[in-house]
C-alpha cells in the first residue's frame, strides 16, 4: 500500500513538473502561476500544493528535470572506453550539445535556467558537484595511466570545467560573446592537461646550449 501511494505521489509530481515546464517555456516562468498549472491539468491549486509547497519548489523541481538531461547524457558518456582524454572530451560534448539544443526545445524555459545558476539554487549546486564526480576519477585514472599531468585530480577536475563555462555552464547558452568556438577551447584544455614527455639528459643539454646561445 506504501508503495502505492509512492507510486501515485511521484506520478502526480512528475505531472505537475512537466506541465510547468510546457508553461515556463511558452509564457515565462515570471507569467505562469500555480494555477495556470493546475488548470492545465484538471486540478486545483490546492491539489498542485499537495506536492509541492510553494510556487519555488516548482521551479526547483523544473531545474532539476532540466538538468538532469545534461547530467544522464554526460554519465552515459562517462561509461565509455578509451583514452582519458576522450572520455573527457565525450562528456564536455555531451554536456554542451544539450546546452546547446535547449533554447530551441524550452524556449523561454532558460530565463529560469539562467536565475537559478546566478542565485546558486541546491539543485544546480547539486548538479555541479554531480559533473565534477564524473570528471574527476577520469583525470586520477588518467594520471594513474601515465596519460595527463600529475597534480589533484579535484583542482584539474575545477580547471577544466572552468576553462570550458562558456559552453558548458546551462545559464550562458547562446550568449552574445566573443569566444573560442567548442573545439578551440577543448583543444586548448586537452593539451593542457595531456602528460609530456619528460626530455632525456642529451635533450636537456641541447636546450640549455640553446637558451644560452640565445
Amino acid at each position: 500500500m506504501r508503495r502505492l501511494i509512492e507510486d501515485r505521489t511521484s506520478s502526480a509530481r512528475r505531472r505537475i513538473v512537466q506541465a510547468a515546464i510546457h508553461l515556463y517555456g511558452e509564457m515565462g516562468h515570471n507569467k505562469t502561476t500555480v494555477a495556470d498549472i493546475a488548470r492545465s491539468l484538471s486540478m486545483s491549486s490546492a491539489s498542485v500544493y499537495r506536492f509541492f509547497p510553494s510556487r519555488r519548489a516548482i521551479e526547483e523541481a523544473v531545474v532539476d528535470e532540466v538538468l538532469e538531461e545534461a547530467a544522464s547524457a554526460a554519465a552515459e558518456a562517462a561509461r565509455g572506453s578509451g583514452p582519458a582524454l576522450r572520455r573527457l572530451a565525450a562528456i564536455l560534448k555531451a554536456i554542451a550539445d544539450c546546452n546547446e539544443a535547449r533554447p530551441a526545445k524550452h524556449r523561454r524555459l532558460q530565463d529560469l535556467i539562467a536565475l537559478a545558476v546566478r542565485q546558486n539554487w541546491t539543485v544546480v549546486l547539486a548538479y555541479d558537484d554531480r559533473i565534477r564526480g564524473l570528471v574527476r576519477p577520469i583525470i586520477g585514472n588518467g594520471q594513474a595511466r601515465g596519460e595527463l599531468q600529475d597534480g589533484s585530480p579535484m583542482a584539474l577536475t575545477c580547471c577544466l570545467l572552468e576553462a570550458m563555462d562558456a559552453h558548458l555552464n546551462p545559464s550562458r547558452v547562446g550568449a552574445a560573446t566573443l569566444r573560442p568556438s567548442f573545439d578551440e577551447m577543448l583543444r586548448f584544455c586537452t593539451g593542457a592537461l595531456r602528460c609530456k614527455p619528460s626530455l632525456q639528459p642529451a635533450e636537456i643539454t641541447a636546450h640549455v646550449q640553446l637558451k644560452a646561445a640565445g
